[in-house]
């Protein structure tokens, strides 16, 4: 027997003694500490001033709770952080020291999706009152609700044919629509910037971002997305696939509340699920991925929407359990693999990036609970329809594949090098906890300098940006002259993973591909045919390159443009701001070992 169930144990026994409460009241005569939700017969949730009521009333009432603010949002109201120690140290610092595990829980990012503002009110009112004991080792940091803007916007329309309650709740969009789960890297949002500066402030250990799944139908009430366990790696991607995720299904199962990992096809979103589920790939623009690229085991539960909300809810609350009872096993643990891990990215030699080649090798097999899907005739339309069938349920075996590969590795250099000129990058790295230096005087120095050769871009805006993909690049080395004041990273850092991510082009999420120097893509210089045919005429070995190029491709031997364009870059007549010669010159440069 572990040691938290016997303290749950003594807690019952002792409680049937003395018959007292922390607060000397009961949840059963006392409505002070119920949540709306509870109150209503989960009909109704609180609104944000009332959720923030609620906690700024917990921690008046206990000297275990504080609550403080952290940053401003794009609705005008600041985001808050609800922090629960038992020692009342309330500082992320002296935690690490005595080795507290950290967990940090992230509400109401889609505001529509409100099991979990309701859950962490009531777990960490439980833990206050006496009705569950965790683990003493472990500390709770909350931000209970994350986009503010969407949950003033209360509606009872969003989602009314795809989810079974409450009655009214916000919506998805912040109050400048944008969809903050995937604002994590880019954060274009000042909710997306003090996040940042939270996750940092509190380098924690174990993330949980709750969410509700919408959509399709089947017995499982909480489907669940561990992040990527390659893109976290180390000792913690290991402990995640082969422990912890093996662990919280059998826990929760007991419980009552099977999960499921999030039903995503591995034929991709609307495919047939016949070939089984995949990991969904969460990748650093994700709560979770962005989690994992600091070291820290992120998970997103999906309560699926169609569900009663107290299901939806109680499934959530059995989660919390679950992970107190493994914390209370692995906490200790977990802590050590987490240090160790992020000692480790100091001196790493490469980093795999763009965590996309799912490999059909490695599957686990799962136990999918399901309904049939049958068709009947619409009384609406007096068409065909597919409906699930609740008296037709069923079971199957189905392969989860769950190891996607990077699409390629990218060296660590010692350290990158950029002018000064780009201080919205030296915002966003220092807001994420790295550690810049500057250049003392001016200085000529030997790099490693890409220029981008081609790139895709979509033709629709997605969350209000073209992202540029499947990054070609060409590489010179070069003495490069840098003025006093511009910055240097060196890269013998905990946020090594995090700077590669956001300063290599070729990353699924980096600064390039959202659009933050799209400036130095520009056009060349005018080239008279003249100029271009004398420079070809004193210099010969240019001269047999462009013939040898005009012959191998087509395109290139008939677009005029393209041809004195090229004439142009090899010149140096193309001088751009980026620093040097050369228009789609990247200005972030790479000093190698």
């Amino acid at each position: 027997m572990n040691r938290l169930k016997i303290k749950k144990m003594l807690v019952i026994f002792l409680s049937s003694m003395i018959l007292i409460s922390l607060v000397n009241v009961s949840l059963a005569t006392n409505e002070k500490y119920l949540v709306k939700s509870e109150l209503t017969g989960w009909e109704e949730v609180d609104t944000y001033h009332e959720i923030i009521a609620y906690f700024e009333i917990l921690a008046e009432d206990f000297d275990q709770v504080k609550m403080i603010e952290m940053g401003p949002t794009d609705s005008g109201y600041p985001l808050h952080l609800v922090m629960y120690d038992p020692e009342m140290d309330f500082d992320p610092v002296v935690w690490r020291e005595k080795g507290k595990v950290i967990l940090f829980n992230n509400n109401g990012i889609h505001p529509g999706e409100t099991e979990g503002m309701d859950v962490s009110r009531m777990f960490l009112r439980d833990i206050l009152l006496g009705e569950q004991v965790i683990p003493e080792n472990v500390v709770m940091a909350i931000v209970p609700v994350y986009n503010i803007g969407g949950h003033l916007n209360r509606t009872p329309y969003w989602r009314t044919s795809s989810q079974d309650g409450p009655a009214e709740y916000g919506c998805r969009q912040n109050a400048r629509c944008y969809d903050l789960n995937r604002d994590f890297i880019k954060a274009d949002t000042l909710n997306g910037k003090s996040f940042q500066e939270i996750f940092n402030y509190l380098k924690p250990h174990l993330f949980i971002d709750t969410h509700t799944s919408n959509g399709t139908d089947y017995q499982h009430v909480l489907p669940l997305i561990p992040t990527t366990y390659t893109l976290l790696g180390g000792q913690l991607g290991d402990y995640l696939m082969e422990e912890m995720v093996p662990d919280i299904f059998e826990i929760m199962g007991k419980k009552g509340y099977p999960p499921i990992p999030y039903v995503y096809a591995k034929a991709g979103y609307g495919g047939s699920l016949d070939e089984g589920l995949s990991q969904f790939p969460d990748t650093p623009r994700f709560s979770t991925g962005f989690a994992a690229v600091f070291n820290t085991i992120g998970f997103m539960p999906e309560t699926l929407s169609l569900k009663p909300y107290e299901e939806r809810v109680k499934s959530n609350y059995a989660l919390f359990e679950t992970f107190m009872e493994i914390l209370e096993k692995d906490g200790e643990r977990l802590v050590r693999m987490v240090e160790e891990d992020r000692e480790a990215a100091k001196t790493k030699d490469s980093f795999g990036v763009n965590y996309t080649n799912l490999n059909d090798d490695k599957y686990k097999m799962l136990t999918f609970l399901q309904y049939e899907l049958e068709e009947r005739i619409s009384p609406l339309t007096g068409l065909p329809t597919k409906y699930y069938n609740h008296d037709k349920k069923f079971s199957q075996e189905v392969p989860w594949f769950y190891h996607y590969d990077p699409e390629l590795y990218i060296e660590t250099p010692k350290a990158y090098v950029f002018p000064q000129g780009w201080w919205n990058v030296v915002e966003l790295l220092e807001r994420n906890g790295v550690v810049l230096e500057r250049l003392e005087e001016d200085s000529v120095l030997e790099v490693t300098v890409y220029h981008i050769a081609s790139f895709d871009t979509v033709q629709a805006p997605y969350e209000g940006h073209y992202i540029h993909s499947n990054v070609k690049l060409k590489k010179s080395t070069e003495q490069f002259a840098f003025k006093k004041g511009d910055y240097i990273v060196p890269m013998n850092q905990e946020a090594n993973r995090f700077i590669i991510e956001v300063l290599e082009p070729q990353t699924q999420n980096s600064l390039f591909a959202w659009n933050w120097f799209d400036t130095i893509i520009a056009g060349t210089a005018s080239t008279s045919e003249d100029k271009a045919l004398e420079y070809l005429t004193q210099n010969p070995e240019v001269r047999d390159e462009f013939e040898a190029l005009r012959k191998e491709d087509e395109s290139f031997a008939k677009n005029a443009r393209a041809q004195l364009a090229w004439i142009a870059e090899r010149a140096g007549w193309n001088v751009h701001c980026s620093g040097g010669v050369g228009a789609n010159r990247y200005p972030v440069y790479r000093i190698e070992k």
